[in-house]
């Protein structure tokens, strides 16, 4: 056999294994459904909606969020550690200071992402004290309604201008 037909065989071979090679699946998120944000018109701005589905990792300290639009296209993903935080989108990767700039950028008002993450866990932030209520509980002027929580859903509304409201559909694993 030439040494030419050898490197080929050999090449041919290579491809071979490498194409029955599997690739580990991706981590399986901790919380995943669809989000919806609406702010209500407020100082002459319109009112505003989002709705997105997202996969969530990691906690307040360190995870990511994984935005898509209902087509599935990836419409923002948001990382963040300590000290920083970082936000990916079509136009490109921005850095930010921490995880509550970071929110504000990606969604166009002050949302507490960091809370938010415990609060669709259905459980009050820990960096900030909470007052029960009859259907979940108040915090950071927020209230948290958790009355549906077992059947998956979760709205948390800011009654203070401008209003703002988050309601979350969460997939429950089968």
């Amino acid at each position: 056999m030439s040494r030419s037909a050898r490197a080929a065989a050999l090449l041919g071979m290579q491809l071979l294994l490498a194409a029955c090679a599997t690739l580990p699946p991706p981590a399986a998120p901790d919380l995943a459904g669809r989000l919806a944000v609406n702010v209500a018109a407020h100082d002459g701005a319109p009112a505003r909606s989002l709705a997105t589905q997202f996969e969530l990792r990691g906690n307040a300290q360190t995870g990511e969020l994984h935005l898509t639009t209902p087509l599935g296209t990836t419409a923002a993903q948001a990382r963040w550690r300590p000290g920083s935080a970082e936000l990916v989108t079509t136009e490109g990767t921005r850095r930010f200071a921490d995880l509550d700039t970071l929110a504000e950028e990606m969604l166009g008002q002050a949302l507490p992402l960091a809370a938010l993450i415990d609060w669709l866990r259905g459980r009050p932030w820990p960096g900030a004290p909470s007052l029960a209520a009859a259907s979940g509980f108040e915090q950071l002027g927020w209230r948290i309604d958790l009355a549906r929580f077992a059947e998956g859903w979760v709205l948390a509304a800011r009654e203070r201008a401008p209003v703002l409201t988050v309601r979350a559909r969460l997939e429950r694993p089968e």
